[in-house]
């Protein structure tokens, strides 16, 4: 099946379908058209899960069927239903699908992380480079600016800061990726300006307590922002290359899986902004504060490669609805 063909067959059925969908009133005519094209829609799904296995069209399909169904049975959609659903097949499916590509930013950011680190805690030279003054006590001496950011403001209001810069830093990672060049710089720079900090504590023999305070939140925190470069960067190459579909609907569809994986964000950067404003400056000792934090991002790895595959492998396998 020649995908972009078949996509462009019946484009403007399935947008007239949404269009219905959405309609508060519908005449008689209207309500008939409705059921023909849910019905048709249906076997288009069916037949487009058993020649030509596509993710994203099979959900967007799936969805716009979900939809449409709510009107066909003139019942209204559940919104803690809607949720859950976000939660267990939208969401963790999105970040499956996008794995490879902020699995690559994570190996790419690290690299630069690593290698600016070792470059300034062993050559002179990269400070002269990079601006960084001589003195850097009034930051890695103990109880100086970088232990004490996480304790000099109240916890809850720490919190609540770091979760909006945080969801920013994002949000600014995600949509400028499209532009590919503005997405790099900015993961750029945070991979320096990480690597930077921990050079100079590494210099002052304080590596120990960076990572102490660094991974506690630090290490979901770097994850999600791996996670919103990655998609960012996905939607980027799909304006490049946009495969069999036209470049308007395969960026639209990547559009839509970027959207998908931007509002799941804010729920993980929540919990990263909770970890770091509660967990990593609390009295407990190093080691129980990195486990929580080692703890957070199992649990989050297991929810995209354990929940986020076997939602994609039921989109694939699930019959269409409505047959």
């Amino acid at each position: 099946m020649d995908v972009d063909a078949y996509n462009s067959a019946h484009r403007a059925a399935w947008e007239r379908l949404e269009y219905l969908s959405t309609r508060r009133k519908l005449t008689g005519a209207e309500a008939d058209e409705l059921v023909m094209l849910y019905r048709r829609t249906s076997q288009q799904l069916a037949r487009v899960q058993s020649h030509c296995p596509e993710p994203e069209l099979i959900a967007g399909l799936s969805a716009l069927l979900a939809r449409a169904r709510g009107r066909v049975l003139g019942t209204r959609a559940d919104t803690w239903q809607e949720i859950g659903r976000f939660c267990t097949h939208r969401f963790p499916a999105a970040l499956y699908r996008a794995w490879p590509w902020w699995v690559g930013t994570a190996v790419v950011f690290l690299l630069v992380s690593v290698g600016s680190a070792v470059w300034v805690d062993r050559f002179d030279s990269a400070r002269a480079v990079l601006g960084i003054p001589a003195d850097n006590t009034y930051l890695t001496a103990p109880g100086g600016a970088f232990e004490t950011y996480y304790s000099e403001h109240p916890q809850g209001a720490f919190a609540a800061q770091v979760w909006t810069n945080n969801v920013w830093v994002a949000a600014m990672a995600l949509f400028t990726g499209v532009l590919v060049l503005p997405a790099l710089s900015l993961l750029f720079m945070n991979a320096l300006n990480l690597g930077v900090t921990a050079g100079l504590m590494a210099d002052a023999g304080r590596l120990g307590p960076f990572f102490g305070f660094i991974l506690p939140h630090g290490t979901l925190e770097l994850t999600a922002v791996f996670v919103a470069g990655g998609a960012g960067l996905k939607l980027g190459w799909t304006l490049i290359d946009p495969g069999r579909l036209s470049r308007l609907d395969a960026v639209a569809r990547q559009g839509r899986a970027t959207a998908t994986v931007a509002l799941g964000l804010v729920g993980v950067l929540l919990l990263c902004g909770c970890i770091e404003g509660f967990v990593t400056p609390s009295p407990l000792v190093a080691p129980v504060r990195v486990a929580i934090g080692f703890a957070a991002e199992a649990l989050f790895l297991v929810y995209v490669f354990g929940v986020g595959r076997r939602a994609v492998l039921e989109q694939r396998a699930a019959p269409p609805t409505g047959r």
